[in-house]
């Protein structure tokens, strides 16, 4: 396999413990005033996964499936970090989660501008949809770190 297409694998990876991320924050927030924005940002970033895979597929790039679910078993592991509770979800919880999507979103957008990078010389590539993506990173970025510091100000009483 090419550099290009180990690249794509690692984000794709990335996407896919993303997703599960996402998808798990929007849970725990279900029925809270925050809920509805969550379920907005999962299905975003869903979204953004299935672009990776189109674009892989418009580059002739094959999935290695160990690194999907790599991706997939590390968010699983994630969620057994010490948070100061045994038996209960922590507040801190939210904070933590928050700040890896933020760095997930981030790991996504560099992926994007890479790409874009590319696609100046490889017309299987349109730098208009990958325009469009990482506009929607920044916005997903601003998201999260909105609601985020709102979180941290809660938890820390701020």
């Amino acid at each position: 396999m090419n550099l290009l297409g180990i690249y794509l694998n690692d984000h794709l990876a990335g996407a896919t413990a993303g997703v599960e991320l996402a998808r798990r924050v929007a849970g725990t927030h279900k029925g809270k005033t925050s809920g509805e924005t969550f379920r907005h940002l999962a299905a975003e970033i869903a979204e953004d996964r299935d672009a990776l895979l189109r674009i892989m597929r418009a580059l002739g790039v094959p999935v290695q499936q160990y690194k999907v679910y790599a991706g997939w078993i590390a968010e699983k592991i994630g969620r057994f970090k010490p948070n100061g509770h045994l038996t209960t979800r922590s507040p801190l919880s939210d904070l933590v989660e928050l700040e890896a999507m933020r760095l997930g979103i981030e790991g996504k957008a560099s992926g994007w501008r890479s790409l874009r990078a590319v696609a100046d010389h490889d017309d299987r590539l349109s730098g208009e949809e990958l325009d469009e993506l990482l506009a929607r990173a920044h916005r997903q970025a601003q998201t999260v770190e909105e609601l985020r510091t709102e979180i941290a100000g809660a938890v820390f009483g701020g």
